[in-house]
């Protein structure tokens, strides 16, 4: 019998992994982005977006109680459409994951931190990733409780941001009337909320990635929905009242052409150091990529369980009960292109390799209807999985042609790793609807007489 993770993840330490998740980086520099895509209503698109996430949050709510396993994304299209699927799946998410921990890393070593200190790129970037492997091995309390310092540094600055916005509202120092400014020159108003919609969605991303902690959860059939959907409407109100006082605040050409966009509010307001919020930011990049690593390494571990990636990926520390084989691979890789690319070049592509992710797992959820799994597990209504599948759809749409050549290489790999995986199972006579004791396991000439 296979060795089991350690449940020591409460709901709080839950609800405080997928906030800091979601709230990343990326806040601290969407809000310029959003604002020149949709106007001055940068809250429509926003919300939007969160709507557009909760969609598939909804999804994953329902599987992660259902199947409440390591594996993640991975796992659920597995049984859904069998281990090759699992496996294309899987390796978008893993890519994913381990492209943008090494973007963070490289980010962390850019301009944020050398405008505090001086240092090599090369020696901050590897002392990062080996501090980030090392608290990861020691465990996962310890790297959530970690997580639970930072994102309160993380929340602490945006509601500084927000109170700084209502002190200029108070005192007459701001634009209301944009607000309701909607479109620009490239867009009406209908194609400006939607164009920044696009890049809203990106900002909400990171739920996805707590599904991989279900093993270590206490109680993940109440912990999870609640931890979830908890975390994902605080990321949302949030990111609201930010890109309300962002908007009043600042006029939004500056807001647009701003690669610090909240910056322009502390300095529109005065008395705060710029440096503060260099500080938070290297606070919010150190600890995405360490929510990241810790997904990464907990899908690397999974689907070694699952057959899709070699077994070596599961081995568990026995002192820590921690997948450390998984966490040194996984962060070996990121140190490789953190020390290749740029940090556009490795972050350009996560967006479409989630979409791949997002709406496998809107498709398993509706194809899974019938299976049982854990008892008085949450379900979400149909509706919202066909919804979600048709969002995941639209993105699809809005993403760049450049983007879609870079992307499709990864593609094509991990849809090669899937051709492999099939080939393998094919060869062994077994097709196997869950490996986890969620179904039967059964010959393919059993499979073809079911149906």
């Amino acid at each position: 019998m296979p060795e089991s993770l350690k449940r020591a993840v409460t709901t709080p330490l839950l609800y405080f992994f997928i906030l800091g998740d979601v709230l990343g980086a990326g806040v601290y520099v969407l809000v310029g982005s959003v604002a020149r895509e949709s106007g001055g209503a940068v809250w429509l698109p926003l919300l939007t977006a969160l709507v557009l996430a909760a969609l598939t949050a909804g999804s994953y709510a329902e599987l992660a109680t259902k199947y409440p396993r390591a594996g993640g994304s991975a796992h659920y299209v597995t049984i859904a459409f069998g281990p090759a699927a699992g496996s294309f799946v899987g390796f978008c998410m893993l890519a994913a994951g381990i492209v943008s921990v090494g973007a963070l890393a490289r980010a962390f070593a850019g301009d944020y931190l050398q405008s505090l200190i001086s240092l090599p790129t090369l020696v901050v970037v590897v002392v990062f990733l080996a501090l980030l492997a090392a608290l990861n091995i020691r465990g996962i309390k310890q790297s959530l409780s970690a997580n639970v310092v930072a994102t309160s540094v993380e929340v602490g600055g945006l509601l500084l941001i927000i109170a700084l916005g209502a002190w200029l509202m108070l005192r007459g120092d701001a634009d209301l009337d944009r607000l309701t400014q909607v479109g620009t020159a490239d867009h009406n108003a209908i194609g400006a909320v939607l164009a920044g919609s696009v890049l809203a969605f990106y900002s909400f991303v990171g739920f996805e990635t707590s599904v991989n902690l279900a093993e270590e959860v206490k109680d993940p059939r109440r912990s999870y929905p609640t931890a979830l959907f908890g975390a994902l409407l605080t990321a949302g109100v949030v990111y609201l009242l930010v890109g309300v006082v962002a908007s009043a605040c600042v006029p939004t050409d500056q807001l647009a052409q701003s690669s610090g966009p909240l910056l322009e509010v502390v300095r529109a307001a005065g008395d705060i150091p710029d440096w503060l919020f260099s500080v938070i930011a290297l606070v919010a990049v150190a600890n995405g990529a360490l929510l990241t690593g810790i997904m990464s390494s907990r899908l690397a571990y999974g689907m070694a369980n699952d057959g899709l990636l070699p077994s070596v990926l599961g081995r568990i520390l026995a002192s820590r009960h921690t997948p450390w084989v998984a966490i040194l691979a996984t962060s070996a890789v990121s140190l490789i292109l953190a020390l290749t690319g740029e940090v556009d070049s490795l972050a350009a592509t996560l967006v479409l390799l989630l979409l791949f992710v997002f709406a496998s797992v809107n498709a398993a959820v509706l194809v899974l209807r019938r299976d049982n799994g854990e008892p008085d597990h949450f379900r979400i209504p149909a509706v919202f999985p066909w919804l979600g599948l048709a969002s995941c759809l639209f993105l699809f749409t809005r993403i760049d042609s450049e983007v879609w050549v870079r992307g499709l290489v990864l593609v094509a790999f991990g849809a090669v790793l899937a051709l492999v995986n099939a080939i393998r199972a094919r060869r062994n006579g077994v097709v196997e609807a869950d490996r986890n004791g969620y179904g039967e396991t059964t010959t393919k000439e059993d499979s073809h007489a079911e149906n």
